[in-house]
């Protein structure tokens, strides 16, 4: 049983430790967060799509109060709502998918579109039971196109635009436009 004192399997995670996911105490604490939001996230995914009241009451019970003009097109996916941080007027498209045990914050303004992938975690290639994990930042006001992915420990800068189809493996600097396999910078965009 772990004790009072000692961190939690996401803070250990966000410390930078790797964490095998057979032990008990990331089965109890990981695997019981995943739990929740996959209960939840069925229940937004299945929600008639004009019953808006209803869908927002789920979210803030999935991710916590949602900030002002913040809003997520159903149907998405999201394994541990709680490590994920949403500022205000931020908009994500349909197909959403959040692997978010390293910690997601998502600025003002930030829009998503189709099918992104937000993706904090990866496996020890010695060990794929182990895992390791970086934390994701949308800057304020960054565009993520459509079916780009975002892999861990990627900080996207303020203003910046990621392609449709790009696979973020680094850091983008702000007010560039980013594209391909891996994402490359294509051009500053001019303030």
């Amino acid at each position: 049983m772990k004790s009072e004192s000692s961190p939690s399997v996401f803070d250990r995670l966000a410390a930078g430790e790797h964490v095998h996911i057979l032990a008990p105490d990331y089965r109890r604490e990981v695997h019981g967060e995943i739990a929740r939001c996959r209960h939840l996230c069925f229940l937004v995914n299945s929600t008639d799509p004009a019953d808006a009241a209803r869908i927002g009451e789920l979210e803030d019970e999935l991710l916590g109060p949602r900030a002002e003009g913040t809003f997520l097109t159903p149907p998405f996916q999201i394994d541990c709502a709680c490590r994920v941080k949403l500022g205000r007027n931020v908009f994500a498209n349909h197909g959403l998918t959040v692997m978010s045990v390293g910690g997601i914050v998502v600025e003002d303004g930030v829009m998503m579109g189709p099918e992104v992938a937000l993706l904090t975690v990866n496996h020890d290639p010695h060990d794929i039971r182990v895992i390791m994990t970086g934390a994701i930042r949308l800057c304020k006001n960054a565009w993520i196109g459509a079916r780009a992915t975002i892999l861990p420990g990627v900080t996207v800068g303020e203003g910046a635009i990621v392609a449709s189809g790009a696979v973020v493996s680094k850091d983008v600097p702000p007010h560039t436009v980013v594209g391909g396999v891996p994402a490359k910078v294509i051009k500053e965009i001019p303030q």
